[in-house]
């Protein structure tokens, strides 16, 4: 049935508390994705943990300890269906100390929904800034707003367009075109808007949040470069083997190929043959661009593989950068950055440490023009280029060659300090 779809991962991303997790629950809910028995039991639940109403919230946030906290703290990923497309749903968190988790979310994502809360006290906040930026650095292209909790604002139209004014001048900043993005009005506990028309809102004359899904476009599918899977997890299966888990960014994928992980447990990469592919457990011949798969290797054993290594043909591999260069801009510093500055890279799925040995030159974050060479520091609100010597071999790839893999973010004690791209690297030899 998903088969004859186009494939689509949406990201819902924002700040902490404007019901994110709701507004999925709610989608899967309204549109019979989630059956009444399992709604009920989380009704309960929700109940006897003294949470009613976040029963919506539940349907995505499956572990014990989210329930009990009421946040949201892995990403979790729901198959979910429209008229027109297959989802994948990627609901990241919007905690501050969660966020590592949504910048590997908002990398996987072709499209992204932004929920912003319309109560009167809330409005876009500092993290609504910086998940902005980051879909933007991230290559997250297409989104949709969704301004949530147009009850608690007595679903006045004024306050839907205050917001999407705020929002807006928002995403102009980044690079966004407000105008080509859909702002949809939503009541997501109710239920209202998000697959349902809402009957409180007769001033919105626009679709509900699943139709506008619907007019999403189409990823371009990047199948001719080379082939490109970052690891997330590798299991032990007893009786199959070895099978790594991870999203194929770019290339095809087939049984019977000859791959080469790198950098592997040696720096060397490990290579092997592929035999089985699976996605949300059918057998495939092949992978394409988007697929979430699990698959086997032969001649890959258990201690060659981990998460961040990334999985390329023996014929074109991916490549180990023994240092590259980066366009970056510094969203999060708490003073400045200098060279001999050691964060945590964050690229495609793995997380290295790595130094900056020399601030290149700084640049006008709005035209992308040379304003400094060799500036002594860079502060926040700066982009900038660098040079970069990751401490242990990372897999890494040029914007222009393969831009999956080539989009990261700088981290340090707890935030996201700093986004970015490889422009230049070094081969490993």
């Amino acid at each position: 049935m998903a088969k004859n779809k186009p494939h689509l991962n949406l990201v819902f991303i924002g700040h902490v508390d404007p019901g994110k997790s709701t507004t999925v629950g709610r989608l899967l809910y309204d549109s019979g994705n989630v059956d009444e028995q399992t709604m009920r039991k989380l009704k309960d639940k929700a109940k006897e943990l003294g949470k009613s109403g976040f029963e919506f919230a539940f349907v995505m946030d499956q572990l014990k300890e989210e329930q009990e906290r009421g946040v949201t703290i892995d990403l979790a990923h729901k198959r979910f269906e429209t008229p027109k497309y297959y989802f994948t749903i990627i609901d990241a968190p919007g905690h501050r100390d969660f966020i590592k988790n949504m910048i590997t979310g908002a990398s996987q994502a072709d499209a992204g929904v932004l929920i912003v809360s319309a109560n009167p006290g809330d409005g876009v906040q500092a993290q609504t800034k910086e998940h902005v930026f980051l879909s933007r650095t991230l290559g997250v292209n297409q989104l949709i707003i969704g301004v949530n909790k147009m009850d608690m604002a007595k679903y006045d139209e004024k306050r839907f367009n205050e917001v999407k004014a705020e929002v807006s001048i928002l995403l102009k900043s980044v690079g966004y075109n407000p105008d080509t993005i859909p702002f949809v009005p939503l009541a997501s506990l109710l239920g209202e808007n998000v697959v349902k028309k809402s009957e409180n809102m007769a001033w919105y004359k626009g679709a509900s949040l699943l139709e506008t899904m619907d007019t999403l476009k189409e990823p371009e599918k990047p199948t001719s470069l080379p082939l490109r899977l970052p690891i997330q997890d590798v299991y032990n299966i007893t009786g199959i083997g070895v099978v790594p888990v991870g999203r194929v960014e770019t290339g095809i994928m087939k049984v019977g190929d000859k791959v080469m992980v790198m950098p592997g447990r040696q720096g060397k990469g490990a290579v092997g043959e592929v035999k089985t592919i699976e996605m949300h457990h059918e057998q495939m011949t092949q992978a394409e661009p988007g697929d979430n798969i699990g698959f086997n290797l032969r001649g890959i054993e258990k201690k060659d593989i981990a998460r961040g290594d990334v999985l390329g043909h023996t014929d074109n591999p991916p490549t180990i950068a023994s240092e590259f260069t980066g366009q970056i801009v510094v969203l999060n510093h708490p003073t400045v950055i200098t060279a001999g500055y050691t964060p945590v890279f964050h690229i495609h799925t793995a997380q290295v440490a790595c130094q900056i040995t020399e601030i290149v030159k700084k640049l006008d974050p709005k035209t992308g023009q040379s304003m400094q060479d060799k500036p002594d520091f860079i502060k926040n609100g700066d982009a900038a280029v660098i040079k970069v010597k990751p401490i242990q071999p990372l897999v890494i790839e040029k914007q222009k060659d393969i831009p999956q893999l080539a989009r990261f973010a700088i981290r340090d004690s707890g935030q996201t300090v700093a986004a970015g791209m490889c422009i230049d690297l070094v081969k490993k030899a």
